[in-house]
């Protein structure tokens, strides 16, 4: 397991250095700069960085932990995880129509394979999963089943804790 960190301070000019950051570690870790795998985690990466220094004004820490899962053809999974020092939960939001904001953890829920978050020591760690062997962005991509109104979750104005009970599930 390989872990790397960095230390993010509250300015949101802080998240372009922290995809820059992430960009090169991504690379050392053997994944290819245009790959939709790296892109995928630019994007988490962004998004929860941005949560951090924007929602609560404090200081961060990115963490990238890279793992193996032995499996032939799967190099691992992906562990991204945002630490900061505001004990105030996340919340999921809903963006409506040409709404600025309110896509983040959407986001997260969309890409990422598993996520959630903890309290840790006076403040809390967000983190998310990428299993390396699917190229998230392309799956995302392809059409699907449409989504059936009233699914488990979507209510407007959920709070991220809905959220946490499938924090184990895995998306296919």
């Amino acid at each position: 397991m390989l872990q790397v960190q960095l230390e993010v301070g509250p300015d949101p000019a802080e998240v372009g250095r922290a995809r820059r950051w992430a960009r090169s570690r991504l690379v050392g870790s053997g994944i290819g700069d245009d790959e939709p795998l790296a892109e995928t985690l630019i994007l988490l990466i962004s998004e929860l960085v941005t949560n951090a220094v924007v929602h609560t004004g404090c200081p961060a820490v990115l963490r990238m932990l890279f793992g193996s899962t032995g499996a032939p053809g799967n190099a691992g999974t992906v562990r991204v995880e945002v630490a900061d020092t505001s004990c105030r939960p996340p919340q999921q939001r809903h963006a409506q129509g040409e709404d600025t904001g309110g896509r983040g953890l959407e986001l997260v829920d969309g890409l990422a394979d598993r996520w959630g978050w903890q309290p840790e020591g006076a403040g809390k760690r967000i983190w998310c999963e990428v299993d390396r062997g699917i190229p998230l962005i392309q799956v995302q991509l392809q059409p699907g089943p449409p989504e059936r109104e009233g699914a488990e979750g979507c209510g407007a104005g959920a709070a991220y804790e809905a959220h946490e009970a499938h924090a184990g599930s895995h998306r296919a």
